[in-house]
């Protein structure tokens, strides 16, 4: 992100919460009048926001003040939670009044999180050209680039000349568009031209004579973030997208791209406490708590693991009180240390750096990152707690314990991502919490075993 991205987007934040904080200081009448104020003087992605920040019997009355034909854009621009509620709280006849005004592409991403029967709803209202669209791009997951191409594109046939570019670029106006994709007659993706190109060169030449050499296209199987990568790296703001024949479906932008990679990693971190990055605000109680049930009750038998182990050891806690003051210490330690690999792992898999190949020497890397920082913090940890208790044995067993017990996290860090993505799960969805076990349970083992042996 460049320095005036970032001014702009801090900008965009103040401005966004300076809205809500407008429209969430009022109520009934005079937040009509502040609401009808922000939908004349703002975007249609501050408008989402701002609905999406009030309590839901709110934010229906305020909804209602959308004009009919802005309801489309910010519903799209909303979560997919909010954007769901307020579908069940209309009317059937302006559903399908609102379906009727959906793209192919609009339904797809809405399809995602959408209940079968609206989605069907939808495609009622579609034209047979547009479900066969919606089918086409359907037909690709959720994490791969065809199901979200752009169908609205600059193509030509191979036999067209400059000059018939040259009066597309003039008459048709899309978002991030640098480039024409040129097509044979069976619609297979031939190459590029680039704007600059088409209007340097005579209009009488064949658009075919002037195809980038550097020309790439994206299989629409390919990942969402390997696709971003892509588009980086080509420093084009367009790529078009083919499917396994070769025939052009439409093309991703660097807009697109960003926006897709940003909704990833904001899901990853929602993930990390088991929530979901389209979850609402202002949802239900007992939704809410049904989906956030679920996760601390993992985290309690987990909880429950460590525990146990520290019950394996009651006679030497009973005796040595200093024992129990000491345990989180040595918990926190390794669960931090873990965390940084895990953090490093779940990025470098993400961006396509992690193989086979490379894992053996990231391992030692970490593991002797892990050791370094171990010694350190085990000498310091151990005389610390020597010192505060007046006894050596205590600092020497506390720094032993650190010192493994951040060995075998790092290890941990690398490993436990790895493991889960074999099994074709989130790793950071599950990595945490299986990573925060194992340090707790290796940590207390360490930790109170060692003291048995030389307390006892």
């Amino acid at each position: 992100m460049t320095e005036n991205d970032a001014e702009y987007e801090t900008n965009m934040q103040a401005d966004v919460g300076q809205v809500v904080q407008q429209l969430t200081e009022v109520e009934g009448e005079e937040q009509a009048e502040v609401f009808s104020e922000i939908l004349n003087d703002s975007e249609p992605g501050t408008i989402a926001l701002a609905l999406e920040s009030l309590p839901l019997d709110e934010r229906y009355e305020r909804w209602q003040q959308v004009e009919f034909a802005d309801r489309v854009t910010v519903l799209s621009l909303m979560r997919a939670d909010p954007r769901m509620g307020i579908l069940k709280r209309m009317p059937d006849n302006e559903v399908d009044l609102l379906f009727a005004q959906l793209s192919p592409e609009d339904l797809i991403e809405w399809s995602d999180y959408l209940p079968e029967s609206f989605t069907d709803r939808a495609l009622a209202q579609m034209g047979e050209r547009q479900r066969q669209r919606f089918e086409l791009y359907d037909q690709y997951s959720e994490n791969e680039i065809g199901r979200y191409t752009d169908h609205q594109m600059l193509v030509l046939s191979d036999k067209a000349s400059v000059a018939q570019a040259q009066r597309f670029f003039r008459r048709i106006e899309l978002d991030c568009n640098d480039n024409l994709f040129i097509v044979d007659d069976q619609d297979k993706y031939q190459g590029t031209v680039r704007r600059y190109d088409i209007f340097k060169h005579n209009p009488d030449e064949l658009l075919i004579s002037l195809l980038s050499e550097d020309s790439r296209a994206l299989s629409a199987d390919t990942s969402l973030l390997e696709a971003a990568e892509a588009i980086e790296h080509s420093r084009e703001i367009e790529l078009p997208v083919i499917d396994e024949s070769g025939e052009l479906i439409g093309r991703v932008t660097l807009r697109t791209a960003t926006a897709l990679v940003r909704e990833h990693y904001e899901a990853q971190l929602m993930a990390t406490a088991g929530m979901d990055e389209s979850d609402d605000l202002f949802a239900p109680i007992m939704k809410g708590a049904q989906r956030r049930a679920v996760w601390l009750g993992i985290n309690l038998l987990t909880a429950f693991l460590a525990s146990a182990t520290i019950g394996l050891f009651e006679n030497v806690l009973s005796q040595v009180v200093a024992l129990a003051v000491l345990m989180p210490i040595v918990a926190s330690m390794g669960g931090i240390a873990g965390s940084q690999s895990l953090t490093l792992m779940i990025r470098g898999m993400a961006m396509g750096q992690i193989s086979a190949g490379n894992l053996f020497s990231l391992m030692k890397n970490e593991l002797g990152i892990g050791i370094v920082n171990g010694f350190l913090w085990a000498i310091v940890i151990g005389l610390v707690s020597g010192w505060w208790f007046g006894e050596a044995t205590i600092g020497i067993v506390i720094g032993c314990a650190i010192l493994i017990n951040m060995a075998v996290a790092a290890i941990a860090g690398v490993v436990v991502p790895m493991v889960l993505q074999k099994f074709n799960q989130d790793a950071a969805l599950s990595g945490s919490v299986i990573l925060t076990t194992v340090t707790d349970v290796v940590g207390f083992f360490t930790f109170l075993g060692m003291a048995t042996l030389l307390y006892l």
